[in-house]
């Protein structure tokens, strides 16, 4: 009986432990949102099978199977970290959209807002469809693979330019990260939704799509009326001034203002 409650004596916890727990939640919480969307998600989840598998293990005192995948863990490090490059680059340049730093963001943000907010309002004069889906907490890597990757810092003139009627990319979306258009060209999906509103195009649908699956911004100018949309969380709000696009970017969020033309896809 002792030798059963010191072996399992660790599933005991003290409040250090609650902290640690609570902290390494956090941070695993964080790397998720990073990597959803991405094709190292389930990379990850390899991963975790196998932490789980040598806790079974060391559990059960099967001392073969925990020595060998010991070993594997020496050299996982260093081939994790070689796998998950672009990822922790990743989450590196997303720190600064912490809630607890975001205030060393917001005049990035807000440059951000201003120059899409003088594309759409150029390309809505000239009736020149366009969608652009901003990347905010969970990763959009999954659609960007679907189109041409960039990396290139975000302007007004470069977005006019990637929209331009016939040019290569103009069909597709363009997506943003942080102060970067990393993707253009890119395909997004269409909203599963039931749309009543027959006025509503090709990249309207998608732009509702994306943000029910995701907490993407997703700007987009109509080529047949030049009206600008933007949608957020399921909802398409319709007919935006460029001041209230402006603000709303810049406040990231849709939901402190409620335009008229407001659509759900429900």
């Amino acid at each position: 009986m002792n030798t059963l409650v010191e072996r399992f004596g660790f599933l005991a916890p003290d409040w250090r432990d609650l902290v640690e727990i609570l902290i390494v939640s956090w941070v695993v919480y964080r790397v998720l949102l990073v990597l959803a969307g991405t094709r190292a998600l389930q990379m990850l989840l390899g991963i975790f099978a196998i932490v789980a598998l040598y806790g079974a293990a060391r559990v059960l005192n099967l001392s073969l199977l925990e020595y060998l995948l010991e070993r594997v863990f020496e050299f996982g490090v260093i081939a994790a970290l070689i796998v998950f490059q672009p990822e922790l680059r990743s989450a590196l340049a997303q720190l600064g959209q912490n809630r607890i730093l975001r205030v060393f963001s917001r005049l990035e943000q807000t440059q951000v807002a201003e120059e899409v907010t003088q594309a759409a309002e150029e390309m809505a004069r000239g009736k020149i469809g366009a969608i652009i889906a901003i990347e905010r907490e969970m990763g959009l890597g999954e659609y960007v693979e679907t189109g041409t990757p960039l990396q290139a810092r975000v302007s007004d003139a470069l977005l006019l330019n990637i929209f331009t009627p016939y040019s290569l990319l103009h069909d597709g979306a363009a997506v943003i990260r942080g102060d970067q258009i990393v993707g253009a060209g890119v395909i997004l999906p269409l909203t599963q939704s039931p749309v009543t509103d027959r006025s509503l195009g090709t990249r309207h649908r998608a732009a509702l799509g994306l943000s029910e699956e995701t907490d993407a911004l997703v700007v987009v100018v109509s080529e047949e009326t030049g009206a600008i949309s933007l949608a957020q969380g399921g909802t398409l709000h319709r007919s935006l001034t460029p001041d209230q696009l402006q603000l709303m970017l810049g406040q990231g969020t849709a939901q402190l203002t409620a335009p008229p033309g407001t659509l759900s896809a429900d």
